[in-house]
């Protein structure tokens, strides 16, 4: 049964997903932003798996 804390990491990790969409989509996408937020995402993703 997921809790309140991995719900709202879950809604992070597709808010982050989105973005990164959004970003790769652009006529000129920038690299460090999509670095960074795929970074991001990982994190978030590890802390998920860890619960």
């Amino acid at each position: 049964m997921p809790t309140t804390h991995q719900t709202a990491l879950e809604t992070k990790h597709a808010v982050l997903d989105q973005r990164i969409a959004d970003e790769e989509h652009r006529p000129m996408p920038d690299t460090a932003v999509v670095a960074a937020l795929k970074k991001q995402k990982l994190r978030l993703k590890e802390e998920i798996a860890s619960l």
